[in-house]
């Protein structure tokens, strides 16, 4: 059956800028004209330039611009839809049949095709290549040409995510031509809405619009990613309009820029999820009654208050931006009762052993560790704070050395089964689960969610391994995360995704 719409695997969360009857003066030509050229800062410089090569949100930023995916997320229907792909077929649950839209050229006049597409999953899925996200694309047997503008893809096993992570940054497709000739790390060549101009390390990378674009031309005319290491300096650059747009705003600088008189603040629901988490293979962490006994302690409530707005509450480790989220999960965990929590403790004699919270030294899990400290001390537990540098930290969670810690995981595929099979699953035990937890009745309905192409189907495995998972309590979610932007009140149309990332197509100054 030819499907033209793809069935809802993330959330789009769309924003526009309230428009201001008075434009600033920033960056005018003239006192009637804006200059449609705009500045972000950055507190860090790109890795590379190569969607294939690269894998952090800094160079994702701007391979989002130049570069195109074969899906995407609607902006306004909230669901995934072709993009460089006009429609696919599924003939069977390991085929996946794409046709390609025509007439679609790269920036350095070659022709999008079959081919590009696979020269470029062959490339990034290449054992020499070392894509730093080749997991992305692991479930792929094959990738084959079956005539200039369709192209099939054999999966291992059903594998239901597969558009999603054909829509992920790191899935653009590169021109063939281009990168046989030139080194795309440092000179990128996509089908996007801009094209590169220049790279200064250390300093600014320059894209400006895509004249020849297959759809309109964007309204920008330049765009500098600008290099600005301290976050005070970029706000005081906002401030005085030599910048126009920055992203990630730290809690504890948003009251600052939301006084700032020139500025839009937008704040929306994202996709990172941050828990508590229990060493699963350690007692008393093991008792299903002294993880209940925590998750009563800890008032999130309080937690989520110190955050000025950048966190939601909620039981539920799969998000409400996120593939698989039901409100009902919320219900299956724990809420705050200081009461229980000491009933617990007392009839089980929790509080006779001394116990450590493992923390990475960043300021948001600093912050978790210091109040849950407090609030577990005053339902009568000895609890202690470990703090490592982030590396170290990371090795040591793996290695299970630790009574209970704190972690996040950014879901930049939006999708319930990358968090839950990762996370959660008893086949990572010893490497991305941490936790170590373990439970064959989770990793069948995770399995189901991942080796099955019914959306709908997928949703319901998602939900109910969520829900046991949330009711068995290995993790304690403290908030879900809330993506931020500020920018001039003479920016318009920004669209921000859950994940954090954002694109520039639609955007324009007024």
């Amino acid at each position: 059956m030819k499907k033209w719409l793809i069935a809802l695997v993330g959330l789009l969360v769309v924003f526009t800028t309230a428009c201001s009857s008075s434009s600033s003066g920033s960056g005018d030509k003239n006192s009637g004209e804006v200059s449609q050229e705009l500045t972000y800062a950055t507190t860090s410089d790109v890795v590379g330039l190569s969607p294939i090569l690269t894998n952090d949100s800094v160079s994702s930023n701007v391979i989002e611009q130049v570069y195109e995916t074969l899906f995407t997320r609607n902006p306004e229907t909230m669901e995934m839809e072709p993009l460089l792909a006009e429609s696919y077929d599924t003939p069977d649950d390991k085929t996946w049949v794409i046709k390609l839209k025509e007439n679609i050229k790269f920036h350095d006049g070659t022709d999008f095709n079959a081919e590009a597409v696979k020269y470029t999953f062959d490339k990034f899925m290449d054992p020499e290549t070392a894509a730093p996200r080749a997991s992305l694309l692991e479930p792929i047997e094959s990738v084959n040409v079956v005539d200039d503008y369709t192209v099939e893809i054999k999966t291992k096993y059903p594998y239901g995510p597969l558009l999603a992570a054909l829509s992920h940054t790191n899935s653009s497709i590169v021109s063939p031509s281009a990168d046989e000739s030139q080194d795309l790390m440092k000179e990128p060549v996509g089908t996007g809405p801009f094209k590169f101009v220049s790279w200064t390390p250390g300093d600014q990378v320059v894209i400006e619009k895509n004249e020849d674009y297959w759809k309109d031309a964007p309204k920008l005319e330049k765009v500098v990613f600008k290099v600005v290491p301290e976050v005070t300096t970029a706000i005081s650059m906002l401030q005085t309009g030599k910048v126009q747009f920055i992203d990630a705003i730290p809690t504890e600088q948003l009251q600052r820029v939301e006084s700032l008189k020139n500025v839009e603040v937008s704040k929306q629901e994202g996709t990172p999820v941050y828990y508590m988490g229990f060493n699963m293979e350690k007692e008393p962490m093991n008792d299903p009654e002294f993880r209940q006994a925590v998750a009563y302690a800890l008032d999130r409530e309080a937690y989520v208050k110190k955050l000025n707005g950048l966190g939601i509450e909620g039981n539920s480790v799969i998000g409400p931006k996120v593939f698989g989220y039901d409100e009902s999960a919320n219900e299956a965990g724990y809420q705050h009762d200081l009461e229980k929590a000491k009933e617990l403790v007392k009839k089980n004699n929790f509080g006779d052993k001394e116990l450590t919270i493992l923390v990475a030294n960043r300021d948001n899990y600093m912050l978790m560790a210091e109040i849950a400290q407090s609030q577990l001390q005053e339902a009568g537990l000895k609890v202690s704070i470990e703090t490592m540098e982030w590396g170290t930290f990371l090795d040591t969670a793996r290695d299970g050395k630790y009574d209970m810690t704190f972690l996040g995981w950014s879901n930049t595929t939006s999708d319930g089964s990358e968090l839950l099979y990762p996370n959660f699953h008893s086949d990572n035990v010893g490497s991305s689960n941490r936790v170590r937890y373990s439970n064959p009745e989770f990793d069948k309905l995770v399995n189901e969610s991942r080796e099955n192409v019914d959306q709908n189907v997928r949703a319901e495995k998602l939900d109910e391994a969520n829900k046991l998972l949330v009711k068995d309590a290995p993790v304690i979610v403290m908030n879900h995360g809330v993506v931020t932007a500020a920018t001039d009140q003479s920016v318009k149309g920004l669209t921000l995704d859950p994940t954090g990332q954002w694109s520039l197509y639609n955007v324009y100054r007024e």
